[in-house]
């Protein structure tokens, strides 16, 4: 017979399942932490070192853990590199590294820590998970031995990935996942030979997971969504804010609101890196969300979010993104455009020279639609309509088609594509549309502030970004993006 204190944690879960299963809602958590970085160094440093580092962080982690179960969490997400850092080598990050077993192998390290080799970092996410009855999802690194037999095996005879983990209730490892789409900075990890499309059940739903830059890509985001039918994305992230499409917040929001699941979503958070924003969103917007560029503090967020959102009353009904704009004719100010940067993606513009009115912009063989009405015109701020069709990016290139109602950085016409965070002027209505070639588009409005709109726009079935009301706040921009994953270019990093 088990001694009480060891049954505790089965009954706690058996409970909880029971109380999940029950209801058609769950409480999730993602908490955005503040990385505690190693000294930068090209030479490992020993084990004991690296562990110690991830203590620290973990410390950390562990005490957001404890206050989400708490409070009723079932589940927290926790950021990507929120255990040790980045900027390594492919060396100095070795020491870092565990190897992370399958998940079929039943494992629960808190109970069992040497199975598989020396795992304090597995063991003590286990003893997280499993103290406080509560899913804990974590990104870490993986090694895994190779020799001369694998023609890909590194000539240092291992493979490292940028590696998510989940531990339930009990403790138990039960999802592994390798990042498909590194960014270009994580030379000191392998691309994973092929794609993995990672899901598990709980009892608030059917899971998936994967990392930061995989959420731009075919695979796996979308396969996880429209192939695996999974109702929540755990999604670890690291991720640099580049406005004015790419914030953290504005982003996964409208990837949650375009793809029809929840997304929670947890990002590290460095201002020097602009590196803030995380959120639980779902398809009818954030259910909760944190953005903030002026301290160096982490955040807890917690929401209570539909098990099966697919199953809801309100969940977005299939949307035909082309069909309104393809009805519009062309106006007459269609040609009085100019070419502007955003980043390094060249876009058409045409500036908004009036109160209201109705414009359309093309580029490629995307036309963009904008009918607007200002509450006043003012003439210290510029808006304008854009367009762009084509690749984006500069080592890794994919298709992106975007639509925008975007405020300039200045009256300087020049300056339109540049970042800006603040806005004086509030619009009665606007409605945007495009003629996309995609069926992946996803619907942002941005606020002055880095602030976003719930409940101010819906997407009409026809493909209209469209306002209910006048805006609450000053617009930043309102944006329709697409993806044409079938136009990306070969990858070629990943051997």
């Amino acid at each position: 017979m088990l001694p009480c204190q060891a049954l505790l944690p089965a009954v706690v879960f058996a409970l909880t399942a029971l109380q999940a299963l029950a209801s058609d809602t769950f409480i999730a958590a993602v908490y955005e932490h503040a990385v505690i970085l190693p000294d930068p160094t090209e030479e490992p440093v020993s084990p004991d070192h690296a562990l110690a580092l991830m203590n620290k962080n973990m410390d950390v982690l562990e005490g957001a853990i404890k206050e989400a179960a708490q409070k009723g969490a079932h589940i927290i997400v926790t950021p990507e590199d929120g255990i040790y850092g980045w900027r390594f080598t492919r060396e100095s990050v070795y020491p870092y590294l565990e190897d992370i077993p399958d998940p079929v192998v039943n494992w629960v390290p808190c109970t069992d820590p040497s199975r598989f080799g020396p795992a304090p970092v597995q063991e003590r996410l286990s003893c997280m998970a499993r103290n406080n009855s509560i899913y804990v999802a974590a990104n870490i690194g993986d090694k895994k031995p190779c020799n001369s037999s694998d023609p890909k095996c590194p000539s240092d005879g291992r493979y490292q990935y940028n590696t998510d983990v989940v531990f339930d209730p009990q403790g138990k490892l039960v999802a592994r996942y390798h990042k498909y789409n590194l960014f270009r900075s994580e030379t000191q990890f392998n691309y994973p030979k092929e794609p993995e499309v990672v899901t598990f059940e709980t009892p608030f739903g059917k899971m998936g997971i994967f990392t930061c830059f995989d959420i731009l890509f075919y695979e796996p985001a979308v396969v996880l969504v429209s192939k695996m039918q999974v109702d929540t994305v755990l999604f670890p992230t690291a991720w640099m804010n580049f406005l004015p499409f790419l914030t953290a917040v504005q982003f996964h929001s409208a990837w949650a609101m375009g793809t029809g699941v929840n997304l929670l979503s947890a990002n590290t958070h460095n201002t020097s890196m602009a590196m803030t924003g995380s959120g639980l969103f779902t398809p009818e917007g954030p259910a909760a969300y944190h953005y903030d560029s002026a301290t160096e503090e982490g955040r807890l967020l917690l929401a209570e979010l539909s098990t099966h959102p697919r199953l809801s009353a309100t969940h977005p009904r299939a949307i035909s993104w082309s069909l309104y704009a393809t009805s519009i004719e062309k106006f007459p100010g269609e040609n009085d455009t100019f070419s502007g940067a955003v980043r390094k993606d060249m876009f058409t513009f045409s500036e908004l020279r009036h109160k209201d009115g109705n414009y359309t912009v093309c580029q490629g063989d995307l036309c963009c639609h904008l009918i607007y009405q200002m509450s006043d015109k003012r003439k210290d701020e510029v808006y304008v309509l854009g367009a762009f069709d084509g690749l984006h990016g500069s080592v890794i290139k994919y298709h992106w088609q975007i639509c925008t109602l975007l405020m300039c950085l200045s009256t300087n016409l020049s300056t339109c594509g540049q970042p800006v965070e603040t806005a004086q002027t509030k619009f009665e209505m606007f409605s945007l549309s495009g003629t996309f070639g995609t069926s992946y588009v996803f619907p942002e409005v941005l606020y002055s502030g880095v602030q976003l709109a719930p409940g101010e726009f819906e997407v009409l079935r026809d493909g209209r970004l469209k306002s209910k009301q006048s805006t609450s706040k000053p617009l930043v921009t309102a944006t329709l993006f697409g993806r044409l994953y079938e136009k990306d270019l070969p990858h070629p990093l990943r051997s």
